[in-house]
């Protein structure tokens, strides 16, 4: 039987990386036929368009990634629209996907959801043990119900929903808006402006001295096909690179600053809010299940993500 695999959030950041890896790096199989669907053809968090959309396609499998997402001080402000949102658009993939029959979900959590005051490192057992940060907590509890779901379809029809959980991302076709950006694209975008303006000053907010891993979205891709193809438990599954290989929000700049050849001077607002200190994320059940898969090495992976910036500033992802 041929696989119909319908990716929600398809012009995002994930979903292109899975479009590039899929249509140039010859990853799809004969029998797969992909769809790439983003909010301009159906608004997830409405039921009926939700169900038109699988209506129109009716997928075998489901890549979701769709989602109200942001950076911290976007999120810090917005705790209830990122609830409300996530909360109806989960619920309406997952219960149309039930009744369309999909054979299998594969949905998108994140590191940020787990609990703030935890032991590290953090793994796929840890995701329920206490509060998340309070920056974020909207989210976060709309994406931890999205595992409980999981369960609770698993449990009552025995399908196969489940979940990643990857650590932060970063790549090409980000969201670059710097109302709403990530880290990464938030400081290209901005040392791209210091660069043509000629500043002397680059000022970074926060101390800079948080801990992160990240991944680049090549990566993810590569790893989200493989668990489309292979994974069929319903517990959550962490998508991170190595704990050796976290990083210091400082030590980002420095390597983005240099990718720009930035020769002014990075200063540091500590009366910015850091967010979490830290969240040491475990890939030991991934690299028990796939223990020879090689993460792009992040230095020619951020200088290919500022290289993209740069060639495509005009019509990359500048507003939500």
């Amino acid at each position: 039987m041929n696989k119909i695999i319908l990716v929600t959030g398809g012009s995002g950041l994930v979903g292109s990386a899975i479009k590039d890896v899929v249509e140039h790096e010859g990853n799809a199989l004969p029998d797969e036929k992909w769809i790439f669907t983003n909010s301009k053809e159906a608004d997830l968090s409405n039921l009926q368009d939700t169900r038109t959309l699988f209506e129109k396609y009716k997928p075998t499998h489901v890549i979701h990634l769709a989602a109200m997402v942001g950076g911290l001080f976007h999120n810090m402000n917005n705790n209830l629209d990122f609830l409300r949102k996530n909360i109806h658009i989960n619920d309406n993939v997952l219960e149309t996907s039930y009744q369309f029959n999909v054979t299998k979900v594969v949905s998108c959590l994140s590191t940020c959801i787990f609990p703030d005051k935890t032991s590290y490192p953090i793994d796929e057992s840890m995701i329920h043990n206490g509060p998340p940060h309070s920056s974020n907590f909207g989210y976060s509890y709309a994406k931890r119900l999205l595992d409980i779901s999981n369960r609770a379809y698993h449990q009552k029809y025995e399908v196969v929903f489940t979940s990643v959980v990857p650590c932060n991302v970063y790549g090409p076709n980000d969201n670059f808006d710097l109302q709403n950006a990530h880290v990464v694209p938030a400081l290209i975008h901005r040392l791209y402006q210091a660069v043509n303006n000629g500043d002397k000053k680059f000022v970074v907010l926060g101390s800079g001295k948080p801990l992160r891993q990240f991944i680049y979205s090549l990566d993810l891709a590569k790893l989200f096909i493989w668990v489309l193809r292979n994974y069929n438990d319903v517990e959550p599954l962490i998508l991170s690179v190595d704990e050796k290989d976290e990083i210091s929000i400082r030590q980002l700049a420095e390597l983005i600053s240099k990718n720009f050849n930035f020769q002014g001077t990075l200063v540091y607002d500590t009366s910015a809010a850091d967010g979490q200190i830290k969240k040491t994320a475990s890939n030991k059940k991934l690299r028990q299940l796939l223990p020879d898969f090689e993460f792009t090495n992040m230095e020619s992976a951020i200088a290919h993500t500022v290289k993209w910036f740069q060639n495509n500033h005009k019509h990359a992802r500048l507003v939500n």
